[in-house]
């Protein structure tokens, strides 16, 4: 299969992929921007609290990874059946997923709210922030039903290439969930001042109202698309699973190599701790080109291989990838000329600030590169090629992340910077470079959904 593109990405084309990708983008600058804002609420608390936040988020998701896969799941099968020109049954897999959740996630979640108490210490030592991040966490917790509800609607009107249409809703739930923790946080408009426990359940009631919103939007415009129509069969439920379950894995998976980091950085300090906390926050608000664009080249490249064009799937992923690296290489600029004054706003003790100023310098000039890998990789699962992903993404995490953060961090005394740089210039950069070389052998093509 020929996949040589040019080097420059037309106008007809760069519009296409920017009408999908540039609202995903601004979605998800409406979530970086709330996770920020919340880290700078909760950072008022001190480091502490802070760290107990970062920590428990992380924490979460090793959890709310799972639900997370349906929403490549969702779009991956949903952008191949638009290519094959069967729009009415776009809605089956949205409704398989949602059905999966539905019954699944409450058991789960209510089993992990009792055992959280007896779990959080196992990942971190200090008292406080094992206080903080327990009460943080339960919440997280409880709102999985929600979650997977948003998570497969947003692969959903994704694959359709239709991402533009659940902007408003998804900005609308951002803007509520600042609004509760500007209440329950510090106690406003008559609401109790909970702390860093009402950062977490401000983020559990604004996923109930983004959950009543999408539902909203899907049955006003997904009725074409099959949304809701008909009951997914116990065949069309596997199908999805085939992909949800190794899409989840991943999610988890590097969830728990980085809450495993987290739990090693803590080793080191609590102020190593809260400055990790604001550096991943960072890699979300930098690396947005990628989560976006790399969003969108799925349901170009889904399409195009419905269409049996594998040829012109592989060029749609090198077309997006071009744009994305000139994105990311310019939001990276600031991280490296000025982290000073970046850090200041969410870091407000000025030695845990110094401790972060060349991390971020790296990060921003990284960032640029170590997207690719995680461009690739969406593409790979956008082609259901999730399987080898999962695996790959297992052996780095566990083979050169945790070990070599713990070798790097506490036990050679490199602290911070050498967890960090590891992070980026080993982990980070080795999987860019793994996965673009499985993309350009071209197994991915033929794999059929």
């Amino acid at each position: 299969m020929n996949r040589q593109t040019p080097v420059l990405v037309s106008l007809s084309r760069t519009k296409e992929i920017l009408v999908i990708g540039l609202p995903i983008v601004g979605g998800m600058i409406s979530n970086v921007l709330l996770g920020l804002i919340d880290t700078a609420m909760v950072g008022t608390l001190g480091d502490a609290a802070l760290g107990a936040v970062g920590l428990s988020s992380f924490a979460a998701f090793i959890y709310l990874g799972m639900v997370y896969g349906f929403s490549i799941a969702v779009q991956a099968t949903v952008s191949r059946r638009r290519g094959e020109k069967r729009d009415a049954e776009c809605g089956v897999p949205l409704q398989g997923a949602i059905i999966t959740v539905a019954i699944v996630a409450p058991i789960c979640s209510g089993i992990l709210y009792a055992a959280i108490p007896a779990l959080f210490p196992l990942i971190n030592s200090d008292p406080e922030v094992v206080a903080l991040g327990v009460d943080y966490i339960r919440w997280l917790i409880l709102q999985a039903v929600f979650v997977g509800f948003i998570a497969a609607n947003t692969g959903f009107w994704n694959g359709l290439g239709r991402s533009r249409v659940y902007i408003p809703s998804l900005i609308l739930m951002h803007l509520s969930n600042i609004l509760f923790n500007y209440m329950l946080i510090f106690g406003k408009f008559g609401a109790p001042a909970l702390g860093a426990e009402g950062a977490g359940l401000a983020t559990a009631l604004s996923s109930v109202v983004g959950s009543l919103l999408f539902l909203r939007l899907g049955l006003k415009f997904g009725r074409p698309y099959g949304f809701l129509a008909s009951r997914p069969t116990i065949a069309e439920i596997r199908a999805i699973l085939r992909l949800a379950i190794p899409a989840g894995l991943q999610q988890v998976f590097d969830t728990a190599a980085l809450t495993a980091t987290y739990s090693i950085v803590g080793m080191v300090g609590t102020r190593e701790l809260a400055c990790y906390s604001v550096l991943v926050n960072f890699i979300g608000l930098v690396g947005l080109p990628a989560w976006g664009l790399g969003t969108a080249g799925v349901t170009l490249v889904g399409n195009a291989l419905g269409e049996r064009n594998p040829v012109e799937a592989a060029r749609w992923a090198w077309d997006v990838i071009k744009l994305g690296v000139v994105g990311m290489f310019i939001l990276g600029m600031p991280f490296w000329l000025f982290p000073e004054a970046i850090l200041s706003i969410w870091i407000h003790d000025p030695e845990t600030r110094a401790l972060a100023v060349t991390p971020t310098r790296i990060l921003g000039i990284m960032i640029a590169f170590n997207g690719i890998g995680y461009m690739m990789a969406t593409f790979l699962n956008g082609a259901g090629d999730v399987k080898r992903v999962t695996w790959i993404n297992l052996v780095t995490q566990w083979c050169v992340l945790v070990p070599g953060a713990f070798l790097f961090g506490p036990y050679l005394g490199f602290g911070l910077l050498g967890i960090w740089s590891l992070h980026q210039f080993g982990y980070r950069a080795g999987n860019s470079i793994i996965f673009a070389m499985i993309w350009r052998k071209g197994k991915w093509s033929k794999i059929v959904i």
